[in-house]
């Protein structure tokens, strides 16, 4: 019996994300000029104190900053409501952590380390979608979706956070089927970095 060849680690990945929802690309300079003609759009027009619209900023500007020091590679935003001036967005960041290659544990090993430290309302389990095996975690606002990365390059991880229509909503729906649309771009052996955009 010979041993199956190892897999290669993608080029780069897709997903399907609907067209109303604002893109930030982090692995740019840029960013914050585009998160702040986010904030400008959202609250053109509207009667919000500027105060509201600057701490609009603040928050987004400290989320985004915090993720790129765990790899967030792109920021996309949908305001829920019409007319709501953006003050809670849903969001999607996703991030692709440093793990030296080889060295990501297994999803079930993942989920196992999650489990331990969750809280009440956090539900932690390992689920097959398209793109692998995916360790899943749920809270009433937010969606986690961990999914690991062909060639043991470590974990996609895809952030959701719906903070005004929860997880349990057409809105969870959506990034669901958002998450289920992950594919990878077949990469070669050269191919060690996804992120070459």
């Amino acid at each position: 019996m010979t041993a199956s060849a190892p897999e290669t680690p993608p080029s780069d990945y897709r997903i399907l994300v609907p067209r109303e929802w604002f893109h930030v690309d982090l692995t740019q300079d840029r960013w914050r000029g585009q998160l702040k003609t986010y904030v400008d759009r959202e609250f053109a027009g509207s009667r919000t104190a500027s105060d509201v619209s600057r701490n609009v900023w603040v928050s987004l500007r400290n989320m985004v900053e915090k993720g790129l020091a765990r790899g967030a590679l792109e920021f996309f935003l949908c305001t829920e409501v019409p007319g709501g001036a953006g003050l809670e967005p849903a969001s999607l960041l996703i991030s692709w952590p440093p793990v030296r290659r080889g060295a990501a544990p297994t999803a079930e090993e993942f989920a196992s380390a999650f489990s331990e430290r969750k809280g009440p309302g956090c539900d932690v389990d390992v689920i097959d979608m398209p793109a692998g095996r995916t360790v899943r975690i749920r809270t009433v606002t937010t969606i986690d979706y961990h999914v690991r990365i062909p060639g043991e390059a470590g974990f996609l991880h895809l952030a959701f956070s719906i903070p005004l229509s929860g997880t349990e909503s057409p809105m969870g729906n959506l990034c669901d089927a958002m998450a289920h649309s992950l594919r990878w771009v077949p990469g070669t052996e050269a191919d060690l970095d996804m992120d070459g955009r």
